[in-house]
């Protein structure tokens, strides 16, 4: 006979079977952490990781009972690199690769093996924007933000259609181009640029802004541009401009590995020859630029010498942002042919405490104010609810910004990419 404590314990076991397993937490112990928020790091530190999200990062090195642990004693963690101004295309995928939203997640691929964990493209096409909607959270490549095709019309209303064409099709930002390579072109009219400005208004998203002069950049920020994506290049950053960034909390990103990228092919790079670099380089790309016929012309080329001195008052305007406190963005330019994504990224940093930023500095504008910049609350620190993007070096960053080099493992949402 069944009794009712039977009929009891048969009901609880069914009900028990029926539900999933608890989800485990991950504890990475024992590593030194610098979080991205501009706290002294910790050292000993626990990272407490479910379902992909940061739980807790604490100063005790122990795990909690029925965690699955991961010994990461003697490393050094910081969060995932933000490039707030990238190219996504596919041009960087695997030879062999040929369904188009399969070569932009090569891309993709190839920025997280670098520890570069999102990436704001500014400037792609509708297939860019497919292989985001078709994105997990969880997958092990670089999550992507997009623009679409960058807008330099020649009148307001080829502007505004232009950008309501890429508003329709689901963009993060909208991207205008205000400049005209070293006086070789016409620059877009203000009224088309003004188009842009009006539709990204009522379609409520911000603006990203290539640019070049002074002048030009205080005029967008007046305007109302969201992102300054690229360095003022041709004279000294003012006090007008300066308070005009302090006003409107912009932020200002110099892509100074851009620059390099338009002069340094006159010869061979002596980042060819460098191991960090070697292990992932697209052979491909290496070869185009490295022909002798690619060289002479760079080497000939009058705007080669011009950015040169360009990246030189880029780095001047950089140092005199940062010391004035202003909120400043690591982004590359990194995506076209000759400029290597992921590399680049590492390059940028490097570059930029060569400009006078110490280490902290220019990490933390590839992390936490770079999430800030874009906007973006999940990301860009090791804080409790935030995805556990986060990468795992042998030595010091903080200590010498070239340790990056010493990347070992890069985790995206608490999974191991390498």
């Amino acid at each position: 006979m069944i009794t009712r404590r039977r009929l009891w314990l048969l009901a609880l076991a069914a009900s028990t079977a029926s539900c999933s397993p608890a989800v485990p937490t991950t504890a990475f112990v024992g590593a030194t952490v610098w979080d991205g928020t501009g706290a002294p790091a910790m050292e000993n530190a626990t990272i407490l990781v479910r379902e992909g999200r940061v739980t807790s990062v604490r100063v005790d090195g122990a795990a909690p009972r029925g965690a699955d642990v991961v010994s990461l004693s003697g490393k050094f963690v910081i969060p995932g690199l933000i490039n707030t101004h990238g190219h996504v295309s596919g041009l960087w995928a695997p030879e062999g690769i040929e369904d188009e939203v399969d070569r932009v997640r090569g891309d993709l691929d190839l920025f997280a093996s670098y520890g570069v964990t999102t990436v704001n493209s500014l400037g792609d096409g509708d297939v860019v924007i497919a292989a985001r909607d078709a994105a997990s959270p969880t997958d092990l490549r670089a999550r992507l933000f997009a623009a679409g095709p960058v807008i330099a019309a020649s009148d307001a209303s080829s502007a505004r259609a232009a950008a309501l064409a890429n508003a329709d099709a689901g963009v993060d930002w909208l991207k205008l181009r205000v400049d005209d390579n070293l006086g070789t072109s016409p620059k877009m009219p203000w009224e088309a640029v003004q188009a842009v400005f009006d539709v990204g208004s009522e379609r409520d998203l911000r603006l990203a802004t290539h640019l070049f002069y002074l002048e030009d950049a205080k005029r967008l920020l007046q305007m109302g541009t969201g992102l300054l994506a690229h360095s003022v290049r041709d004279v000294d950053v003012d006090e007008a401009f300066m308070s005009q960034l302090r006003e409107s909390g912009v932020c200002y990103v110099p892509t100074l590995t851009r620059e390099v990228s338009t002069f340094v092919y006159a010869e061979r790079p002596d980042f060819f020859d460098d191991p960090f670099f070697q292990e992932r380089a697209h052979r491909g790309e290496v070869e185009r630029v490295s022909q002798p016929d690619f060289m002479e012309r760079m080497a000939g080329s009058r705007s080669a010498a011009r950015y040169r001195v360009a990246l030189e008052q880029a780095m001047k305007n950089l140092k005199a942002l940062s010391d004035a406190g202003l909120p400043i963005a690591m982004g590359t330019d990194a995506g076209p042919g000759g400029r290597f994504p992921g590399y680049f990224e590492h390059m940028e940093l490097w570059m930029m405490v060569d400009a006078g930023l110490t280490p902290a500095q220019a990490l933390r504008s590839a992390t936490g104010v770079a999430a800030d910049c874009l906007g973006t609350d999940d990301r860009g620190t090791l804080v409790a609810g935030k995805w556990a993007d986060f990468l795992v070096l042998a030595e010091d960053p903080l200590a010498d910004i070239e340790a990056t080099r010493s990347l070992e493992t890069v985790y995206i949402a608490g999974a191991a990419v390498r």
